[in-house]
């Protein structure tokens, strides 16, 4: 907690987890308001009425009687972090939009509208814990590994870590729940959101094609033999490393290995194929400070990925190489690829 803070924004999301942290920053005695950005509206909502996670956020800040602030962030959300997700998957790439909405949004924005408000800092329903070290703040994962989300933080800098506050990163989903039921809170058996808040469905194609207001341009499905195996419906509909929904026949399992979406070309292999022992990684961004020779670390390549012992090598220009000891597979460019000390995090990259 930073020192000497009174007022204390919660970032409110309408559920549990976020207004648990409210309750328990008010319980504990510090001055609580909620701030709740409104960036997408699934369906159309008639003038004047809320979507259902600011309904949610209001009927929260209503029941601990604090003040709710929200914040239309629509367009911005749509220039920021829509527009780059269509681009990138109509480039053959896979995009995080939740690591880049946390960079621009919950850590920008909200940080400054928290200091608008008069607040000495922002607290959020991440599961992750932030330590101090000698005058540093240290990114760290939550306790309950289930539940960890410092892969999606890697972009927090230092001045962003001395505003922000992790309630909830000593505790597993269980206490949660538990201190919500205590509480009286609504929310206390709310499902936990599983998809892109802007994608709800998960139907990534439709709603890129929907998004994008033209179809997609069909192209040949090739082995990476040279073999065409196929014909496909739009490179978006395809991501490295998936195995279902490849419609073709071949004696053994095969995985998108790479999209060329230049060439509207989709190249499918067998498992082996997926494997690479290196990447780099651009935009990278250092919790301290950037090592200063090969540093040994390990890296979580997506969200569920467990962490792989390798080499780090800056190359300069926000660039890293990961070197692996044992070959990685699913290597996705557009992802986020996070590098670990133990349960500390280093920093992190995006996957060229």
């Amino acid at each position: 907690m930073p020192k000497q803070a009174k007022h204390i924004a919660v970032a409110m999301s309408g559920g549990v987890d976020s207004t648990v942290v409210a309750a328990l920053l008010q319980e504990q005695g510090y001055q609580v308001s909620g701030l709740t950005m409104r960036v997408w509206d699934v369906s159309p909502l008639a003038d004047g009425q809320d979507p259902p996670h600011v309904t949610d956020a209001r009927r929260a800040a209503a029941h601990l009687d604090i003040p709710l602030h929200v914040i239309d962030l629509r367009d911005a959300f749509r220039q920021q972090v829509v527009g780059p997700f269509c681009d990138a998957y109509h480039a053959g790439r896979t995009p995080n939009p939740c690591v880049l909405c946390n960079r621009v949004f919950k850590f920008r924005r909200l940080i400054d509208e928290a200091d608008r408000i008069g607040a000495d800092a922002l607290a959020t329903g991440h599961y992750a814990r932030i330590l101090d070290d000698g005058g540093a703040r240290l990114l760290a994962k939550g306790t309950s590994l289930p539940k960890d989300q410092s892969y999606f933080l890697f972009t927090l800098t230092q001045s962003q870590l001395e505003k922000v506050v992790f309630p909830l990163g000593g505790m597993d989903k269980n206490e949660v729940r538990a201190h919500a039921d205590r509480l009286g809170l609504h929310v206390a058996q709310k499902g936990d959101s599983q998809d892109i808040c802007f994608i709800p469905d998960g139907d990534y194609a439709a709603f890129l094609e929907r998004e994008a207001g033209m179809p997609f341009v069909g192209g040949d499905i090739v082995h990476v033999s040279g073999k065409v195996l196929g014909r496909h419906g739009g490179t978006c509909r395809f991501t490295v490393g998936q195995r279902r929904g490849l419609g073709v026949a071949w004696p053994q399992p095969l995985y998108v290995i790479a999209i060329d979406a230049a060439q509207h070309r989709v190249f499918v292999g067998e498992r082996e194929c997926l494997e690479v022992d290196r990447l780099i990684t651009e935009g990278t961004n250092w919790i301290v400070a950037e090592p200063p020779r090969p540093l040994r670390a390990r890296c979580r390549i997506r969200y569920r990925h467990q962490e792989a012992p390798c080499t780090l090598v800056v190359l300069g220009g926000g660039q890293v190489e990961v070197r692996f000891d044992a070959p990685q597979t699913g290597v996705a460019p557009g992802q986020a690829a996070v590098f670990y000390d133990s349960d500390r995090v280093l920093g992190g990259g995006w996957i060229v």
